[in-house]
C-alpha cells in the first residue's frame, strides 16, 4: 500500500533524488514492493553515470512489510550520502536461500559492484558463492559470523560482540569472577567462547559457564551456577536470556552468597517488558545502540515514511551506506568508522562488523538508563 507523505521539503527531494532512479531501474512489473508517489520534474535532470548497489530484500510473502522498511531504510541512505552517482537494484528474495541467489544473480547480471542484503544466514550462503565470482563486496544483514569473511561483510550485532562489550564494561568497574548462564545452542555457545577469550585478554580467569536445554529449567542452571562458583561467588553474571527464563534465573542469583553478583544481558532485554518490570534485574548492565543516533535516525526516517521504521531498518541503512561506498570505492571501506543508524560501525578485514555500542541499565521506570555512551570502534 502506498504510503502517504505530507509535502515537505525533505520529502519532495527525497522523491526527487532517490526515487526517480530507483522506480527507472527495477525491471520486474508488477514490483514486489511500493515507493512513494512523485511529480516529474518540469525540466530533465541532466545525466550522470551511476554506479549500481543491489538491495536484496525480502520483498514479497510474510516479510514484505520488513523488506518495504529496509527498502526505504536503503533510500535514506542515499538521501544522506547524497550521491547521485549511485543507483539501487532491489530485488526480492522470497525470503529463500534459492529466491537470494537468483535475487543476487540478477543484480549482478546487471552490473552492479556491491550487494547490501540478504536477511538470514542461509540467503547469505546462497548469494556469497556468485558475489566472491564477481568481485562483489556483499553487506550481509545476519548476526551470524558463520558466513563472514572472503567478500561477505555480517553487519548484525553478533553475540560475541554484545559478550565483549559488557564483559569489559563490568571490569572496568571493578568485576574480577564471571559467570555465564546460557541456552546450549549456537547463540550460547558463541556467548562463552567470547567470554573465554575476552576475559583473559583482560587478565581476568576463565568465566563459569552453564549451557542449559533451550527450554530447560533457568532456576535450576542458577542454582548449579551458584554451586559451581563456591564460597567465593561471582562478581558478575551474564545472562544469555529472555524473558521468564531471565527472570527466573535473575531471582535465584538474587540470593547467591557472598553477594549477588551484577547481571548482564544482550540488546534482547532493550525491548523485553518481563525484564523491565522484574526487581530482580533492576540495574541490570545491557549493551544497546547508541541513543541518539537511533533516535536522529528514526525521526529522518519517521519525517521521510510517515511511519517509525522497525530496529531492522538500521541494519539496511548501514548495509546500504558501506555497499554504495565499496562500489564507489571498488573495495570495501575496512577500518574506516561510520555513523551508522545505531552509532557508530566499522568493517573488520576478518568480515565482521565492530559496532560502537552504549551501555544501558535496567531501570523500574521500563526506560532504560545510559550507563556508559557508545564508544567510537578502533578508537584508541
Amino acid at each position: 500500500m502506498q504510503v502517504p507523505l505530507r509535502r515537505t521539503p525533505f520529502r519532495h527531494l527525497l522523491r526527487l533524488v532517490l526515487l526517480l532512479p530507483l522506480a527507472a531501474c527495477v525491471a520486474q512489473a508488477p514490483p514486489a514492493y511500493t515507493v512513494p508517489a512523485y511529480q516529474t520534474p518540469a525540466a530533465a535532470l541532466p545525466e550522470v553515470a551511476r554506479t549500481r548497489v543491489g538491495l536484496l530484500l525480502p520483498l514479497s510473502g510474510a516479510n514484505r512489510p520488513l523488506g518495504q522498511a529496509m527498502l526505504n531504510a536503503a533510500q535514506l541512505a542515499l538521501f544522506d550520502r547524497a550521491d547521485p552517482g549511485i543507483e539501487f537494484l532491489p530485488r526480492d528474495t522470497g525470503s529463500t536461500a534459492a529466491g537470494a541467489a537468483q535475487a543476487a544473480q540478477s543484480a549482478l547480471g546487471e552490473g552492479a559492484r556491491a550487494l547490501a542484503g540478504p536477511l538470514t544466514l542461509a540467503e547469505t550462503g546462497a548469494v556469497a558463492a556468485p558475489a566472491r565470482a564477481a568481485g562483489a563486496p556483499v553487506m550481509a544483514f545476519t548476526s551470524d559470523a558463520a558466513q563472514a569473511g572472503n567478500g561477505v561483510w555480517v553487519l548484525g550485532t553478533t553475540p560475541a560482540e554484545q559478550a565483549e562489550r559488557v564483559a569489559a564494561a563490568a571490569a572496568e568497574a571493578g568485576a574480577r569472577r564471571f559467570g555465564l548462564i546460557a541456552p546450549d545452542d549456537a547463540f550460547g555457545r558463541r556467548l562463552a567462547a567470547a567470554l573465554r577469550t575476552r576475559l583473559p585478554a583482560l587478565g581476568l580467569p576463565a568465566p563459569l559457564v552453564v549451557l542449559q536445554a533451550r527450554l530447560g529449567d533457568s532456576a535450576s542452571a542458577a542454582r548449579d551456577l551458584i554451586a559451581q562458583a563456591g564460597p567465593d561467588g561471582l562478581d558478575a553474571v551474564l545472562l544469555g536470556l529472555s524473558g521468564e527464563r531471565a527472570k527466573a534465573a535473575a531471582q535465584v542469583l538474587a540470593t547467591a552468597q557472598p553477594a549477588k553478583p551484577r547481571l548482564l544481558g544482550t540488546v534482547l532485554w532493550a525491548q523485553d517488558p518481563v525484564v523491565a518490570q522484574e526487581p530482580a534485574l533492576a540495574d541490570a548492565w545491557f549493551p544497546g545502540p547508541d541513543p541518539a543516533t537511533r533516535a536522529a535516525f528514526d525521526q529522518r526516517y519517521q519525517s521521510a515514511f510517515g511511519e517509525r521504521p522497525p530496529r531492522l531498518a538500521g541494519v539496511a541503512y548501514d548495509a546500504a551506506a558501506l555497499a554504495s561506498r565499496a562500489a564507489r570505492g571498488g573495495m570495501a571501506p575496512i577500518g574506516e568508522a561510520m555513523l551508522g543508524a545505531d552509532g557508530p560501525v566499522r568493517l573488520e578485514p576478518d568480515g565482521l562488523a565492530q559496532h560502537g555500542l552504549a551501555i544501558f541499565s535496567v531501570d523500574p521506570s521500563g526506560e532504560p538508563r545510559l550507563v556508559q555512551p557508545a564508544p567510537i570502534p578502533g578508537a584508541s
